[in-house]
């Protein structure tokens, strides 16, 4: 299955918009969300996607009661806390947002999951830790680094790549 991941979006409406068009382009079978939405009104710009999105709170996510309610309001997607563990056909996925270093290096070396994708530091990256595939999209939002980045996970392949929009 092709997987959509994306972080940091920061109430970044257009580029959360384009990420969409993309992301239905590549025909994503699901879309994983690492955190920092920030405000509610980013949230039913989701509604567009055509699949599923999953995602956990960020350190910067304000109103997590109002989040969640918008999320509710949005058929395709789904609000976990810090933390989601995912699993399709197998293929088993930790989601997170990243700033808890602590519990991101331990999800990491247990080599329990085949993917670990998270964001907070908004630099974008994919590195092989053992088994363990490590999923950093970077920001979609690009107000630090200057680029709007998004990955695109091959759970076939157990291979992945930054695409930038």
């Amino acid at each position: 299955m092709l997987i959509g991941a994306i972080s940091d979006t920061h109430d970044n409406l257009s580029l959360v918009e384009k990420a969409v068009i993309h992301l239905n382009s590549e025909k994503v079978g699901l879309v994983l969300h690492a955190g920092d939405y920030v405000a509610p009104f980013v949230i039913p710009k989701f509604k567009q996607l055509n699949c599923k999105l999953v995602g956990v709170f960020g350190n910067n996510d304000g109103d997590h009661e109002l989040l969640k309610k918008r999320f509710s309001e949005t058929v395709n997607c789904t609000i976990h806390e810090r933390f989601a563990a995912v699993t399709l056909d197998g293929y088993k996925i930790a989601l997170l947002h990243g700033d808890e270093t602590e519990l991101l290096n331990a999800l990491i070396d247990s080599e329990y999951f085949n993917a670990v994708i998270h964001g907070h530091s908004h630099l974008n990256g994919i590195q092989a830790r053992g088994k363990t595939l490590v999923i950093n999209p970077g920001e979609l939002c690009g107000y630090l680094t200057g680029e709007s980045t998004l990955a695109l996970l091959d759970t076939d392949k157990h291979q992945a790549k930054i695409v930038p929009l």
